[in-house]
């Protein structure tokens, strides 16, 4: 991706993380693993990048290009830690947000995580940390899998001969957001070169994300001080291959311009699967 496109927009400087080994496969045990087996294999270490800011190119942003965009969403949630409430409502609201912002013709929330570093390190309201470590959800090999794993056989089938995405939907339980933002990257500026798979071992399966390793070439955006009415769309997985942005890569990160008392980041991330008509056909 040329200098240029980004050559005197608004930035900050930090450092990201970067998977470094990419010849073995790294592991994640997602709950407390057998004695004498580290819970997290795989090196990884911090690059000085710059990350933009996207408010300056808001126009010209779109999820097929860039892999992500930001979208404005008043939500009627109360309490985003009362995981029924978010079932209930939050659920049906970010599945009618997709349709209208990516047209799809159906639209299915599974999971959602909410994020908070002092809850988390108090074991509050099933909080976990934001991941400071650049990665992507899903991977050529997972994609699919998560539809298989969350519809039924036949449905699965039918849904996996057209062209389908996985997307999360990431958002501030409370804003502005000053501490550990988030920052996505230009789809454009990755290869597939860059995504190593690795392995999250649950009790119960086994899924796959990708770990991201460092290319000068990447660019990095973020939204600075977002509020709880903005959404954020991550395209983590598009089933073509026809130009349009397939994965991209996100990661929570210092932003040297935070005041030093700034409030810790809640956040929430609903997961959802995207599913579009059969081309040539309109919306059913």
């Amino acid at each position: 991706m040329s200098s240029d496109i980004v050559a005197g927009l608004p930035h900050v400087e930090t450092m990201l993380n970067y998977l470094v080994d990419k010849t073995e496969k790294p592991v994640t045990y997602m709950y407390t693993p057998p004695p004498g087996t580290p819970p997290r294999t795989g090196r990884y270490a911090p690059y000085p990048m710059s990350v933009y800011d996207g408010r300056a190119i808001l126009p010209q942003i779109s999820l097929d290009t860039y892999g992500f965009v930001l979208a404005h969403h008043e939500t009627k949630v109360a309490n985003f830690y009362d995981e029924d409430e978010v079932r209930a409502v939050y659920y049906a609201e970010v599945e009618q947000l997709v349709k209208e912002v990516t047209g799809a013709v159906k639209v299915v929330v599974f999971d959602h995580n909410v994020r908070c570093t002092p809850m988390s390190q108090r074991g509050e309201n099933g909080a976990r940390e934001p991941v400071k470590s650049a990665h992507n959800d899903y991977t050529l090999r997972s994609g699919p899998q998560r539809v298989r794993d969350l519809l039924d056989a036949d449905e699965a089938e039918e849904r996996l001969q057209h062209r389908f995405a996985e997307i999360n939907i990431w958002r501030p339980i409370r804003g502005p957001v000053e501490e550990a933002p988030l920052a996505v990257c230009d789809a454009r500026s990755m290869v597939l070169e860059d995504f190593v798979a690795m392995d999250l071992k649950y009790r119960d399966r086994i899924g796959e994300v990708y770990s991201v390793a460092f290319n000068p070439q990447h660019r990095w955006f973020y939204f600075p001080h977002m509020q709880k009415n903005e959404a954020l769309f991550l395209k983590c997985y598009d089933s073509m291959s026809d130009g349009r942005a397939r994965f991209t890569a996100h990661t929570a990160f210092d932003d040297p311009t935070s005041p030093p008392n700034a409030p810790a980041r809640e956040s929430i991330e609903a997961r959802t699967l995207v599913f579009f008509a059969p081309e040539g056909k309109g919306k059913s």
